[in-house]
């Protein structure tokens, strides 16, 4: 029997399906700050736009560093979870609930061993995405299934809306807990896709509360890219006129 089909605008509206509707907390499970290089968001401006779209947790996921995270969670005045998007060397896999910072470039195996290893949960971004290279694919995937504590079903900046409905019908096919996150780079993109699901307390509360939860947003535009594009060039740049000016 085919999964069922989420509720779906392709003309920029909401999606949401997943389990019973409640209209709990609003969890933000993908987003970055300044300490991602592709992203220069500041601690204050983050935390300033995240009240006023009332998200009521955070997930800050920044690319192959922790320390963005744990200063978040010191200064917010709502739940941070400190993650990691972690590059392991067939695709990026998110740590969530993590003590302790992990290597990029490790097997996918061992990057979730290390996740595991610290009480963390394994959340899979973006796993179908046609167009980063970041995306682990299915062959990865079905590879290390049985420790994936949730799949992302919609992410934000996904270009090509087929890719997370392929994701959706993973989830569905085998299990998972489905999430969202709004892979946020840029204070325009909190909220634009997200969980809602009730409070919780800690990693195991969370993974049962998640499965009950509702996945709700919509795509960003395209030209979300360009901005990370543009932090990039803007952190090279700085960096070279401060190497000139050391020299």
């Amino acid at each position: 029997m085919a999964p069922p089909r989420p509720a779906l605008s392709r003309g920029g509206g909401d999606r949401y399906y997943g389990g019973r509707y409640h209209r709990g907390m609003k969890v933000e499970l993908h987003s970055h700050t300044r300490h991602s290089r592709d992203c220069l968001l500041s601690y204050d401006g983050i935390i300033d736009v995240c009240r006023r779209r009332g998200i009521g947790a955070l997930a800050v996921t920044d690319h192959n560093e922790i320390d963005g995270a744990f200063e978040l969670q010191r200064r917010a005045p709502f739940p941070v979870i400190v993650g990691e998007e972690i590059f392991s060397a067939q695709g990026e896999i998110i740590g969530l609930f993590l003590k302790e910072f992990i290597p990029r470039d490790l097997s996918a195996r061992e990057t979730v061993a290390r996740i595991k290893g610290q009480g963390g949960l394994v959340y899979v971004p973006h796993p179908f995405d046609s167009y980063r290279k970041g995306a682990v694919g299915r062959e990865t995937l079905d590879e290390i299934r049985a420790d994936v504590d949730l799949l992302e079903v919609l992410n934000a900046r996904n270009i090509r809306h087929e890719d997370d409905d392929r994701a959706l019908r993973y989830a569905y096919e085998h299990g998972l807990v489905m999430a969202a996150g709004s892979d946020a780079h840029s204070l325009g993109e909190f909220g634009n896709a997200y969980l809602d699901m009730e409070p919780f307390d800690g990693p195991r509360d969370f993974l049962a509360k998640a499965r009950q939860g509702r996945i709700r947003g919509r795509h960003s535009t395209a030209l979300v890219h360009l901005l990370s594009s543009y932090a990039k060039t803007h952190k090279r740049v700085a960096k070279r006129l401060g190497a000139v000016a050391s020299a």
